[in-house]
């Protein structure tokens, strides 16, 4: 009989005695390392945790990289004055290093996405997000308003059917991309990069949007944890990002 994940103060034990210097430490963002806000526009970044990822990545020799949804531009204005490692996008874009970001998705059609932002009337309460390549629908205030949004996704595909397009469902949101993108496969490319090469992928992250990391961790000999939920075969689970945060304090020594 396989024993269960460890829960939240054994997880933070667990993961606090890994090396740095031997794992490449990948870090989905809202839900897993800071709270989730009102809207994707309303977080907080604590200072703390700033100054932990900082010595993360230099006791680990810069292999540290955020593993999110949202652009890697918008991942710089949260964390600045860092500028880290990220996959944003859910896997559409990449940054290794310095300030190169590569991207793998086509943009999809303007006018695809204005059909798709009027989803956002006066008193909806949805807030959207244009990402170019993909863009997204979050209902975090209004979850009666997901029937609305399914109805009105399904309308704008069916107006385009010539775009080859999936939606990703995550908390609260939905998101209408180009298939083939996800962020398991970007983790999959990362890591044949220096300086994660060769190491042991650790992965943490909370919802849905996640479980391709997850499922891709066992052929890369990876470790996963996950935030107030469980996935498939993972190493721990934490209640909150609080202790995701302390659990990465600790650390980072």
């Amino acid at each position: 009989m396989t024993a269960g994940p460890l829960a939240n103060h054994a997880a933070i034990d667990d993961f606090a005695e890994l090396d740095p210097q031997s794992i490449a430490l990948l870090l989905d963002v809202d839900g897993t390392i800071i709270d989730i806000g009102p809207s994707p526009f309303e977080v907080h970044v604590p200072d703390e945790l700033c100054r932990s990822l900082e010595r993360l990545l230099a006791r680990g020799g810069g292999a540290l990289a955020l593993v999110s949804g949202r652009p890697i531009r918008d991942l710089d204005k949260l964390f600045s004055p860092l500028i880290l490692p990220a996959i944003g996008g859910h896997g559409a874009e990449m940054r290794v290093r310095g300030g190169e970001v590569i991207s793998s998705a086509k943009s999809l059609p303007e006018t695809l996405r204005r059909q798709l932002a009027k989803a956002a009337t006066p008193d909806s309460g949805v807030v959207v997000e244009d990402k170019g390549y993909s863009f997204a629908l979050h209902y975090r205030q209004v979850p009666q308003q997901e029937p609305r949004l399914r109805e009105l996704i399904a309308q704008a595909r069916a107006a385009f059917p010539g775009e080859a397009v999936e939606v990703l469902t995550g908390k609260a949101m939905f998101e209408v991309k180009r298939p083939g993108v996800s962020k398991g496969a970007a983790v999959g490319k990362l890591m044949t990069q220096a300086p994660f090469t060769g190491r042991m992928p650790v992965f943490i992250g909370d919802d849905v949007t996640d479980a391709s990391v997850f499922a891709a961790l066992p052929a890369m000999g990876g470790k996963g944890y996950s935030v107030g939920r469980h996935f498939e075969a993972v190493t721990g689970i934490f209640e909150s990002p609080d202790d995701v945060r302390e659990a990465l304090r600790r650390l980072a020594g």
